[in-house]
């Protein structure tokens, strides 16, 4: 599976006042950007021809380009590190990037443009920010080893952005300037956001092997956690993310691939304040067409599915629960199989044990499933058809539980084929690297959903759960909360801006309104500030004092009637603001940002 390499990997760029120069060392080839007429074009020469008085830095490629109120700006990859290898090919971790405006001055910038600008501009770096983003100038990313191994000839001669899946290409929309013409390919490097960890593991003195994994996030409705819920009419689910175990060993070569997505429904969850606003399934859309499209993607990407539902049975989650139920039997796909499974009960009181009754229920999926075995003389001695479709309300803290446990189990078989070890509990320091590879790969994902680090970690980490871990999870949780509630609008405004679904308009705040304008409530505005205060004070007063006194116990009594008269301010405002039992609220690009 020799991959052609056609992305340019030694680059320097130069700056000079009125274009931007790229070399790609060892070639007769110069990429210019004119900063005022903005035309990319490639011209043959070197470096010689290239004023002397341009600066010079190393970069590792090129993301892309976008144009905000200023003007275009150019965003390259300032600092990588290189983590590892696939099939022996080098796969490398983004670290910093650097997005530099092609105009030299802002004089013809309103003072309005110019604020607005800084924003979009923080907007753009906010997501270059987010971990993590990782590339390969020779191995295709956005796929898994099976599907370049189905791939005929004529494929991998393609270009690299040519080939790739876009539903895993994050800088396909910032590309679009390099990609309207072929002899720019080789500067196209296509970006996969997600998560990978790639580990040599010795068992016993000279055996080892490579355990890997790559989690692809999909860019079709990319969101944060209660922004981005449910299906679109395409079919496309919020928080999809494609998960690739591997492992390679004397050349040989395995790939085991789950996938995660968002219950396949039209629904919604809008923040309230309320802790856990309740799921709100829309009244007015076609479920099952939807539902029908995303089933009929899955299986032309994976086979069979799978479908692993998590979400509580009774209480607010089981509408959801019932209507998915509901809806896989209407569609009446033989390729589709429905698994639920009440994560909370049946787990209920730390009985975590209770997972194995799941996994037994799936060993006959399992095994029919099988994984993708390519020996090193390239035979392959079976491929993997089908995958397992695993969610929660989330898809994150259950969903990582489950999906880890499953990727156990495979593990052991396939290093058993292997005649490496029967099972990897009886490995301590294998063991120990699984469960980190995949609690990390946990928070990562966690973290580009929610905000924060995964819940029930400690479980995926030790293989039970604990009481600090409990604390943990109560942390995270509240930091859940408060970001939900009032950072995650910005990052979601970010995100569409990123990818492309928001574009700046000609005009913007001149002859057209810019969406960042719009008023905010200055109740919402100091309500985080006045919740901080209250609540500090209140812990304050009750772990500080030595002994408690009529004082301190009134004072206690103050701060918390604070809090408590804070949120149910608050909470109404948003009520009298949002009826969320009557309608879905109207997605309005970057008003999310700005509550009213």
């Amino acid at each position: 599976m020799k991959l052609h390499t056609d992305v340019y990997d030694k680059l320097y760029l130069y700056i000079t006042p009125e274009k931007f120069y790229v070399e790609p060392v060892g070639t007769k080839v110069l990429l210019v950007v004119d900063r005022v007429s903005q035309q990319i074009y490639t011209q043959a020469g070197t470096a010689s021809q290239i004023p002397s008085s341009a600066s010079r830095r190393k970069i590792w490629g090129i993301i892309g380009t976008i144009r905000l109120l200023a003007c275009r700006y150019l965003i390259v990859i300032t600092e990588a590190t290189e983590i590892g290898t696939i099939a022996g090919h080098l796969i490398y971790k983004i670290v910093a990037t650097e997005v530099i405006p092609y105009t030299k001055s802002s004089l013809h910038l309103s003072e309005k443009q110019l604020q607005n600008n800084a924003t979009y501009l923080e907007m753009i770096k906010s997501v270059l920010n987010t971990p993590h983003f990782y590339f390969s100038y020779t191995y295709d990313l956005s796929h898994t080893m099976q599907r370049l191994h189905n791939t005929p000839p004529e494929f991998l001669q393609m270009p690299l952005h040519d080939r790739a899946d876009l539903r895993f290409v994050w800088n396909a929309y910032l590309l679009q300037d390099l990609t309207s013409r072929p002899e720019q390919y080789k500067f196209c490097l296509p970006i996969i956001h997600g998560f990978v960890s790639l580990n040599t593991i010795t068992v016993t003195g000279s055996t080892s092997f490579n355990l890997s994994i790559v989690s692809r996030r999909s860019v079709h409705r990319a969101g944060t956690r209660l922004f981005s819920r449910g299906i679109d009419s395409t079919g496309n689910v919020s928080n999809y993310v494609e998960t690739e175990q591997l492992v390679e060993y004397n050349g040989h070569r395995i790939s085991f691939v789950q996938t995660r997505g968002s219950i396949p429904l039209f629904w919604y969850q809008a923040p309230n304040l309320k802790y856990k606003p309740k799921p709100q399934l829309s009244n007015h859309e076609d479920h099952q067409t939807a539902c029908a499209r995303h089933f009929e993607a899955q299986i032309f990407h994976y086979g069979k599915q799978i479908l692993i539902n998590l979400i509580d049975q009774r209480g607010p989650e089981a509408a959801l629960e019932k209507a998915y139920h509901n809806i896989v039997q209407q569609i009446n796909n033989q390729n589709v199989q429905y698994e639920s499974f009440d994560f909370h009960a049946e787990c209920r009181r730390l009985k975590w044990d209770r997972l194995n009754v799941l996994l037994d229920r799936l060993a006959p999926e399992m095994e029919q499933m099988g994984y993708f075995f390519l020996l090193e003389d390239g035979t392959l001695l079976s491929a993997q058809d089908g995958v397992f479709r695993t969610n929660c309300i989330d898809c994150l803290d259950r969903t990582n539980v489950v999906q880890s446990m499953i990727a156990k189990r495979i593990l052991n078989n396939a290093l058993s084929r292997l005649e490496i070890l029967r099972r990897i509990e009886d490995h301590p320091n294998v063991e120990e690297h699984f469960k980190r590879i995949w609690a990390d790969n946990a928070d990562v994902i966690s973290i580009q959903y929610s905000g924060t680090g995964a819940l029930k970690t400690d479980f995926t980490r030790t293989g039970r759960r604990t009481k600090l871990g409990a604390m943990r999870d109560g942390m995270n949780s509240l930091t859940r909360y408060y970001k939900n509630n009032f950072t995650d609008g910005y990052r979601q405004d970010s995100l569409d801006l990123f990818l492309g679904r928001y574009i700046v308009q000609d005009g913007e705040c001149t002859s057209v309104q810019c969406p960042l304008e719009s008023e905010r409530n200055w109740r919402y505005a100091t309500f985080p500030l006045v919740l901080l205060v209250a609540s500090s004070m209140l812990v304050a007063h009750i772990i500080l004092p030595s002994r408690y006194t009529t004082e301190i116990l009134l004072y206690m009594l103050f701060w918390g009637a604070m809090v408590g008269g804070d949120l149910v301010r608050k909470l109404n405002a948003f009520e009298d603001k949002l009826d969320v039992t009557n309608a879905e609220p109207k997605r309005v690009v970057f008003l999310k940002s700005y509550p009213i």
